[in-house]
């Protein structure tokens, strides 16, 4: 549940939120590259004009203003990135799990000596770190 906010953001970094947000609906809105430059340019330059508000007042209603703007004008297809929850690439290729590599034969593990050799290394801390913490596994399967 990563879209859930679990911390209070700062002016700053909500305001960065919002550019970033904003630059994203003009891809969405845009598709010829000089449209997207152009309105990206005058995004910036929005944001700049008011980059020094020395009244957070301001500041603070300038913020609000503009995260409303933003969910008025929302896309109804935002843009997203290909492999990025929500786009059409997601999940497409699952990683792999590493206990595949149990499975393949000695003559494949001796391709990648060093690999094989640090990877039950690491195995073998990550059980002691387990079996430390949980106690030993039971073995139910043999009787």
């Amino acid at each position: 549940m990563s879209y859930l906010q679990t911390k209070v953001l700062s002016h700053a970094q909500r305001v960065r939120k919002l550019y970033k947000e904003a630059l994203r609906e003009i891809y969405a809105h845009y598709h010829e590259r000089a449209h997207v430059r152009y309105w990206c340019v005058m995004l910036r330059a929005k944001f700049d004009e008011h980059k020094n508000e020395p009244d957070m007042r301001k500041a603070k209603q300038l913020l609000l203003e503009g995260e409303r703007k933003l969910q008025e004008n929302r896309h109804p297809f935002p843009f997203k990135f290909p492999h990025s929850p929500g786009g059409v690439a997601y999940g497409r290729h699952p990683p792999t799990p590493d206990w595949i590599l149990d499975t393949w034969h000695p003559l494949e593990k001796a391709q990648y000596p060093e690999y094989f050799a640090r990877r039950d290394v690491r195995k073998r801390e990550f059980i002691e770190r387990w079996e430390k913490k949980y106690g030993k596994s039971e073995d139910t399967h043999h009787h």
